[in-house]
């Protein structure tokens, strides 16, 4: 999968999703500094995440935005919703996401809702199992939604035309 350009994208929408403010104690007492997490996407199945830190909170979350739209990525949406069943997961965090019938809404809590958000996905239930922490909830949404197969894919992959595969999937009924 090659690198994609945010440029060519058009207009991208972005999401903070938690700062985090951190000290460090040095000798003349304590430094504090700021970490932000941000995901980027177009709504239409481009999306990526990014992480900055400074000393000051706009200048964390401009190279969170930054970083976020170097790592873009394209995920398979239909019909505003998602193929397939899918479970992420990274470390600890561990998330289920469930396609959903038109009309149903973003289901989801925190991290993953405002992924689902920028991804363009608008039917959707999403069960974030685990890590609390948003930086594991949001790796392990997008290692799920990276697992996503259209049937376009699986069919060129398996080399059958979709008549093939409708008769195998009636006969196994």
């Amino acid at each position: 999968m090659g690198r994609i350009d945010p440029e060519s994208l058009g207009p991208l929408k972005d999401k903070v999703i938690h700062i985090n403010r951190v000290a460090k104690v040095v000798k003349g007492g304590r430094r504090f500094s700021f970490s932000a997490l941000v995901v980027v996407g177009d709504e239409n199945g481009h999306i990526g995440y990014g992480k900055g830190k400074a000393a000051e909170v706009p200048e964390a979350i401009r190279k969170a935005v930054e970083h976020a739209k170097r790592s873009l990525v394209k995920v398979s949406i239909i019909d505003g919703t998602i193929p397939h069943r899918i479970n992420g997961e990274y470390g600890a965090g561990k998330v289920v996401i469930l396609p959903g019938k038109a009309g149903t809404g973003l289901i989801a809590g925190g991290p993953v809702r405002a992924v689902m958000e920028v991804a363009g996905v608008r039917n959707i239930i999403a069960k974030s199992l685990g890590s609390r922490n948003p930086f594991n909830t949001v790796r392990a949404t997008l290692n799920g939604l990276l697992k996503l197969k259209d049937s376009e894919s699986v069919l060129k992959r398996t080399g059958k035309s979709e008549e093939e595969h409708q008769g195998s999937a009636n006969e196994n009924a």
